[in-house]
């Protein structure tokens, strides 16, 4: 495997390519961006939309953050599922599947804390983003036209998420969440199935 070296902006620019040959030849496209925790994921797909609607093509970023878990999902046997830390099954039903068929929907984020957001109207129009982990599951790679996997060294990933999440929440990174995630990479390899292995150098 072999992985390549880009700033955001190298690799927005990599996104902006595949979309618009993707955009001109079928009017639209569904790329996914999985990778590591800490590796620059939604930075990266952020950038991304920024630079496809500049050239003047519609695009949304969609996040695996919006698709949490249900209280009654998180049974013991789902959480042992490589890969079944998300919704994905709202995930494909509600979003992939009417994309796939150039159909609009309502997209509907799930928060696990706090005040749930509005849905809204989602048009499948130009580029549509699907980024975090877990994006690529095997169950969801038939639906995307593109797909980037971002990955991170250890030592990195541990300094940027104690750099955002302080010392507290670098711990439940470590005990939980990262664990998760290296579960789902070392079951389904997502990084084999992607059409680019990148790691983002900066900006």
């Amino acid at each position: 495997m072999q992985i390549a070296a880009m700033t955001t902006g190298e690799a927005a620019e990599l996104i902006y390519s595949s979309a618009r040959e993707l955009c001109l030849s079928r009017g639209r496209a569904i790329i996914a961006v999985d990778g590591r925790c800490a590796g620059g994921k939604t930075t990266l797909a952020l950038a991304a939309q920024t630079l496809i609607r500049n050239n003047g093509i519609p695009c949304r970023a969609l996040h695996t953050d919006d698709f949490f878990l249900r209280p009654e999902q998180r049974t013991e046997q789902r959480m042992s599922e490589p890969g079944g830390n998300v919704d994905y099954e709202r995930l494909i039903s509600e979003v992939l599947l009417p994309l796939s068929r150039g159909e609009s929907f309502i997209y509907r984020p799930y928060r696990c804390h706090g005040e749930q957001p509005a849905p809204y109207p989602v048009d499948p129009c130009g580029v549509t983003l699907i980024e975090g982990a877990y994006s690529l599951r095997p169950d969801m790679r038939g639906y995307y036209d593109y797909m980037i996997f971002v990955d991170v060294s250890s030592e990195l990933q541990s300094e940027r998420i104690t750099g955002r999440n302080g010392a507290v929440g670098a711990r439940a990174f470590a005990e939980k969440w990262i664990p998760l995630e290296e579960r789902y990479i070392e079951a389904t390899h997502p990084e084999l199935a992607s059409d680019s292995v990148i790691r983002l150098v900066g900006k």
